[in-house]
């Protein structure tokens, strides 16, 4: 199956981001490339476009949509962003003039049934981004307590079902393992109540959701990630990041104004003895335009964050 994602906020992305047409600029979810691409378009000789994703089927794609096409260089690395660090260190770079995260799944992840993303597919119970990781949905499925499905079927999926559909999972797999997408939505189906499966979304949205960010640790990453993308920036260096539900873009958002901020102390203190000097500025948000909403769905919950180092 081709490598296939639309990319949301394209142009707003490229426009924010790009501001220094020979710098070095790091696209930390690279996917398909598609906002990849356009960042390499529009950089010239000397500039330097480096695209990360820890997604075998995302590098293969990747490379061959940006390695040896533009005019300026290009790289592409496979790591999980949260050590991009790493990347730029192998590479000799110490500051980066600009650097974007596209939170989430991809398309492709989700119209991809083996890859065990969608409750719309049937396909084993997998949701990894990267393959090679050994915590899948089928072991959380499987051998998660009750208490703790419930947890995370609440925080992550802030799903008001959570304790029903733990008590049903545990049932349900004490009969025989459940090991497909399907096996667990006909249970999720079970477990909510007829009338509360009417209103919304599909009963199964916010239980895939929270099992997705628990295998894939895509929340517990996201704050100390951020804080390291900042300081990697040169001054007036820039910081995109798509976020797609509540509880991502709650810790985007709280990290980009901690970093505005500066200063930690209490506020009963006359004066700032932590020293900490803010290192945000001009920090925004820009949602997708309703053309693009009409045109792509899945955009309609995306929200593009910004920052400009000072």
């Amino acid at each position: 199956m081709e490598f296939k994602h639309t990319s949301i906020l394209l142009a707003e992305s490229v426009d924010f981001l790009i501001t220094d047409k020979n710098g070095i600029y790091v696209d930390c979810t690279m996917g398909g490339a598609g906002h990849s691409s356009a960042f390499a378009a529009q950089l010239e000789a000397g500039g330097l476009l480096i695209g990360i994703d820890q997604d075998d089927d995302a590098i293969a794609a990747g490379s061959e949509r940006l390695l040896n096409k533009f005019t300026c260089k290009t790289a592409v690395a496979k790591s999980n962003f949260e050590i991009f660090s790493q990347v730029l260190d192998s590479m000799g770079i110490d500051e980066i003039d600009g650097i974007f995260f596209d939170l989430g799944v991809s398309s492709y992840q989700l119209d991809t049934p083996e890859r065990g993303f969608s409750y719309m597919h049937d396909g084993p119970l997998d949701m990894r981004m990267n393959k090679e990781a050994s915590l899948d949905a089928e072991y959380i499925v499987n051998h998660y307590k009750e208490e703790e499905l419930a947890d995370i079927i609440h925080r992550y999926g802030e799903e008001r079902w959570a304790k029903r559909i733990a008590q049903f999972i545990v049932a349900a797999r004490k009969e025989k393992p459940l090991t497909t997408t399907f096996e667990l939505v006909d249970v999720i189906k079970k477990a909510i109540p007829k009338g509360a499966r009417l209103d919304g979304p599909h009963p199964a949205k916010r239980t895939f959701q929270a099992i997705r960010i628990e295998v894939n640790n895509e929340l517990g990453i996201l704050a100390d990630t951020m804080e390291r993308a900042v300081n990697r920036l040169k001054s007036g260096g820039r910081i995109g990041v798509i976020t797609f539900h509540s509880l991502e873009d709650r810790i985007i958002k709280q990290t980009f104004a901690k970093l505005a901020k500066g200063c930690t102390c209490p506020p009963q203190l006359p004066v700032c003895v932590c020293g900490k000097k803010p290192l945000l500025r001009k920090t925004g948000n820009i949602v997708p335009s309703k053309a693009e909403v009409e045109e792509n769905p899945r955009s309609r919950s995306a929200r593009l964050r910004y920052a400009i180092k000072i």
